[in-house]
Parts: structure tokens; C-alpha cells; sequence
């Protein structure tokens, strides 16, 4: 049905138009089964808030931006998914940007330059300067979503990156293994915070463990890409002592790692055991499946989501937060666990 109404949802759904606008909006607590019924209404007749009248009456357009390095990635297209059905939840719609890791991309999305309808923006950010980021012109409200190297007045949610790493080189530790390479750290200066706090936990589980960390162990990369994870595995296997596991800071360094080994004849997790990180989808169906830190995207864009609204909603002299979301580590053929079902 095109052109639904907001009455006609309501007539739909069962329910009053002020409780349809209530869901819409987000703007007041609606019992479960209501909103489910609103929603699953909205669905069905195809109603769409017209955004720019909303802004008129309300100050406000429904619409939030999520901007992401990349989507080529799997683990932001999976983020970004997340995002979208947290924000549906309370009536928001999400517009997506990528920012290829541009600075000034980045610092113009964070002042909300992108569209004048937004009514906040949730930022991965990759190359953004701090400085420029805290004397940003527009302050439309902000959440930041990553590894926290910023200080900046800006609410932040993000996972505890440097327990996830100690917790899966620990785990390597624990199969045994003592000659252990790192794929993922960046040599520039100074590396990104995602190469700073994983190889913060993973030394921080050596020494535990009494192992001395070997820079010859962990190769330089230039992206966390498949090609990148490909390359450093090659350097580590031209070693006089080659490793005999690796832990790689995302899961498509750690697909290029255990296709070079592969390619070598070493058998997986007998020869070289792997963890990767980010849990992508990708990551059940590698031959071996792919032990690996999984956050949890669903709970981080919950909580992104919350932030941002608490945070158009609410004063804007709130002083900022920084919330934690939860992570596993899915242990999986490629450290040892039997094959299973994906």
C-alpha cells in the first residue's frame, strides 16, 4: 500500500495514532506487544515518516548516520546490519556513509555536514585527528564506536580490545604453543588504536606465561586485508624458526595467513594453530572453521543506538560515557575444536 498514512497504521495495528507516532518517534515507552504490532503494521502497509516534516514539528528527522571506514569489510557490513535493526527498533532511520579511512571525510560526517536532517551520527573513526575531532564546529550529538584512543566530549562503546587479545593468545598458550606470531601490527607512527590494543593483550598473556615477545614475529602490515594477512604469513614462514601459531588481529588477515598455509602443506591446527578476531560470518565456514574473538555486534549497536538517542534527547551539557560491550571467544577447528555444524 502506498502512500500509508499514519491513521492507516494505527487502524492497522489496533492501536492509537498518538501510540503509532510514539513508536515512530521513539519518544515514549511502548509495552512489547504493542510495539511489536506497530511495527510489524508499519511493515506491512510500507508507511514511511516523511522526514523532513517530522524535523518541522519536532525538531527532529528520525534519521541517524552510521559512518564506517569500509562495507567491503565484513565485519562493518555485519555491524552496520546490527545498526539498522537497533535503530528500527525505535523508530529511526539510518543512513549509511563510508569514509575510506578519510580524515577530513571523518571530521565532516562528525559535524553532521552530511545531511541537515540528521539528528546524530555514530562514527567509526580510522584516521581522524583528536584535536580536529574536539574542536569540531557543529556539535550535532556523537557516539563513537571502536577502540577508544580519543579524548574528546563524545560518548564511546566499544568492546575491552586488549582482555579480547590477552584472552585469545592465552588461549593459544594453553594448546601449547610457545613460538607465537602476531599478524595485524601496524609500524606506523603511532599505529592505529585497534594494532596498539591488541598487541598490548597479547604481550600482556605472554608474559604471564613467561614467553619473551619477538618483534621479528610480528611483520608489519599495511591494511587488515586478505592480501595483508597473506604477505605477513609469507615473511613468518621464511623464518629460521617459523611460528607454530598465529594470532591475527581480524578475521580476513587470518583467511590470508591460513590460505598461504595451505598452499605450504601445513596442516591446520597440528602445524600452526590461528585465531583471528571479529567473528564474520566467514569465519563458521573456513576449511578449518576459524577460532576467533567475537564481539558482540548485536549488544554494541543496541548500545550505540541508546547512546546516540539518550543523547539527542537528553541535556546536551550530559558529560560523556564510555560503555563496554561483551565478547566470546568461539573456539573452532583452526585450534583444535572437532568439526561441527556451522
Amino acid at each position: 500500500m502506498s502512500g500509508a498514512r499514519l491513521k492507516d497504521v494505527a487502524e492497522r495495528a489496533g492501536v492509537s495514532i498518538k501510540t503509532v507516532s510514539n513508536v515512530v518517534r521513539g519518544a515514549a515507552r511502548v509495552a512489547g506487544p504493542t510495539r511489536e504490532r506497530v511495527l510489524r503494521a508499519i511493515d506491512e502497509l510500507g508507511y514511511r515518516p516523511h522526514a523532513s516534516a517530522r524535523h518541522l514539528r519536532t525538531g527532529r528527522s528520525g534519521v541517524i548516520a552510521l559512518a564506517v571506514p569500509e562495507l567491503v569489510a565484513p565485519y562493518f557490513a555485519e555491524l552496520a546490519t546490527c545498526v539498522i535493526a537497533a535503530a528500527k527498533e525505535s523508530g529511526q532511520t539510518v543512513l549509511i556513509e563510508v569514509t575510506d579511512g578519510d580524515p577530513a571525510e571523518e571530521l565532516r560526517i562528525a559535524c553532521g555536514l552530511s545531511d541537515p536532517l540528521i539528528d546524530g551520527v555514530l562514527l567509526s573513526p580510522l584516521g581522524l585527528d583528536q584535536t580536529a575531532l574536539a574542536g569540531r564546529e557543529r556539535r550535532v550529538p556523537l557516539v563513537l564506536l571502536g577502540e577508544r584512543d580519543y579524548e574528546v566530549p563524545a560518548d564511546h562503546v566499544l568492546i575491552d580490545n586488549v582482555a579480547a587479545a590477552r584472552d585469545a593468545t592465552r588461549h593459544l598458550v594453553g594448546l601449547g604453543r610457545r613460538r607465537i606470531g602476531v599478524i595485524g601490527w601496524q609500524h606506523d607512527e603511532p599505529p592505529h588504536a585497534t594494532a596498539q590494543q591488541r598487541m598490548q593483550g597479547h604481550r600482556e598473556a605472554l608474559a604471564e606465561a613467561g614467553l619473551a615477545y619477538d618483534p621479528v614475529l610480528a611483520p608489519a602490515v599495511g591494511a587488515y586485508t586478505r592480501a595483508d594477512g597473506a604477505a605477513a604469513m609469507r615473511e613468518l614462514r621464511a623464518l629460521p624458526q617459523p611460528p607454530d601459531a598465529v594470532f591475527c588481529f581480524t578475521d580476513m588477515l587470518a583467511s590470508g595467513a591460513m590460505r598461504v598455509a595451505h598452499d605450504e602443506g601445513l596442516a591446520i591446527p597440528e602445524d600452526l594453530a590461528v585465531v583471528g578476531f571479529d567473528d564474520i560470518q566467514e569465519a563458521r565456514y573456513m576449511v578449518p572453521s576459524l577460532t576467533s574473538v567475537a564481539p558482540d555486534k548485536q549488544e554494541l549497536a543496541r548500545l550505540a543506538v541508546k547512546a546516540l538517542l539518550a543523547r539527542i534527547e537528553g541535556p546536551a551539557e550530559a558529560p560523556p560515557t564510555t560503555v563496554l560491550a561483551g565478547y566470546d571467544l568461539a573456539l573452532r577447528e583452526s585450534t583444535g575444536l572437532s568439526p561441527s555444524r556451522p
